[in-house]
């Protein structure tokens, strides 16, 4: 996405470095979007409120925040939690994986590097669609119940660090497509990757993304030593 031809995501192979890597869920690692959308439409016509209206803001926020602001009687866990797993159960075959995240989570897999999926989706949300595409299971996952605030919040991608039981010092990648979570990245004071698979150029760059890439694909594990994880960024967004 974006108005920036493809000639300009020609960066020059990056060699970055962290202790950890932290990914969001929907938009980076898969993508559910024609799923979310009848999800929404559904939601919509229950409560009375145009889809249209929420979807053009619900993208990367917890659904118990949207729901505070369109119907604050279903801004529950119980409510939310029973909904979004009927999601891939009902909207199955509305969701692929991103370009590059499978092979890119096997190799994390393969050596044990530290990662983590911070979403705001649901625990039984995120559960149901990697068993439907079939994808590595994180063992560390930040959810929308474990937090008090969702994004921008950073509080969080700094639990998410807190999970993968690294301690405060230590330097996090986080990778991320929706500007509200590029923000929640970056005010955790972790340097985050922007992928531009569900919003604009000008968005993903508003809102402050160390690079740019148009998906996974971009990304290859270098190698996992003395604690670091070193990923090479091809085809970056050249400044």
């Amino acid at each position: 996405m974006g108005s920036i031809d493809d000639h300009s995501f020609s960066a020059p192979p990056e060699v970055v470095s962290a202790h950890g890597l932290l990914f969001d869920f929907d938009g980076t690692i898969i993508d559910s979007t024609p799923a979310i959308v009848k999800h929404w439409h559904k939601q919509g016509n229950l409560i009375g409120v145009d889809p249209n209206v929420i979807l053009a803001t619900s993208h990367g926020r917890r659904s118990i925040d949207v729901f505070k602001m369109y119907d604050p009687s279903k801004a529950n866990w119980e409510y939310i939690s029973h909904e979004e797993s009927l999601i891939p159960k009902e909207f199955g075959h509305d969701a692929v994986e991103i370009p590059g995240a499978r092979k890119l989570l096997e190799t994390l897999e393969d050596v044990n590097a530290p990662w983590a999926v911070v979403t705001s989706g649901t625990r039984g949300l995120v559960n149901g669609w990697l068993e439907v595409l079939n994808l590595a299971h994180p063992r560390t996952m930040v959810v929308a119940e474990d937090v008090e605030n969702g994004k921008p919040d950073p509080t969080c991608y700094l639990l998410g660090r807190q999970r993968l039981r690294l301690p405060d010092t230590a330097e996090m990648l986080v990778v991320e497509d929706a500007p509200a979570g590029v923000q929640a990245g970056k005010a955790a004071g972790f340097k985050v990757i922007g992928l531009t698979t569900t919003h604009t150029l000008e968005q993903v760059k508003g809102a402050g993304a160390d690079w740019i890439v148009r998906d996974l694909t971009s990304l290859k594990l270098k190698g996992f030593q003395d604690g670091k994880v070193e990923i090479v960024i091809s085809d970056a967004l050249v400044n």
